[in-house]
């Protein structure tokens, strides 16, 4: 029996707001995801046209759902935050991005943060975790303050057009969690 994914709700995130993805947002994400050193750790290259980035961002087949955050103060599209569900529908894969020009403001830590107390709290998560390249130290610093346990080192674990990356994984217990404590 396939079990229905929940609506991707809205969530209240302090100064932004998380809601359900739509197709006419790949423009005001076509910069971030057009940029190659934006995009150097995504498991695919940049994008060369907003159509292949819709295509991609909407894709039916895709088994995740996809936010966008949005800055309350100008309605401003700002990252991109998803949950994948992984193993049974308690286990949620997470991941995230920020637009460039909107980067080191603290959206994703924000923002993640409202996701994963969404999650463990509206939807009873017990465990998210995020597979993060080795490379990658703004996003491993960001787990690391949201109170992720390193949990493995897959070696030479995923294929991209970077070629052969180790990815470090990073779980999260509902129990670990204290929400109170992110807004600090």
């Amino acid at each position: 029996m396939v079990k229905e994914m929940p609506d991707t709700v809205l969530i209240n995130a302090g100064k932004y707001m998380l809601r359900k993805l739509e197709p006419d947002d790949s423009a005001a994400l076509f910069p971030t995801f057009s940029n190659e050193e934006a995009c150097r750790f995504l498991s695919r290259p940049h994008f060369d046209s907003e159509v292949a980035l819709r295509a991609w961002l909407v894709d039916p087949d895709w088994n995740g759902r996809s936010w966008v955050a949005i800055d309350k103060s100008d309605n401003a599209v700002v990252g991109r935050f998803v949950a994948v569900p992984a193993g049974d529908d308690q286990v949620t894969e997470l991941g995230y991005i920020t637009v460039t020009e909107r980067q080191g403001r603290g959206i994703a830590r924000t923002c993640t943060s409202a996701l994963i107390s969404h999650l463990f709290e509206r939807e009873n998560h017990r465990r998210v975790f995020a597979e993060i390249d080795s490379k990658n130290l703004a996003s491993i610093a960001l787990a690391e303050r949201l109170g992720f346990t390193r949990e493995a080192c897959l070696r030479e674990h995923e294929r991209t057009h970077n070629g052969l990356c180790d990815m470090l994984v990073y779980g999260l217990l509902r129990r670990e969690w204290s929400s109170d404590s992110q807004l600090q």
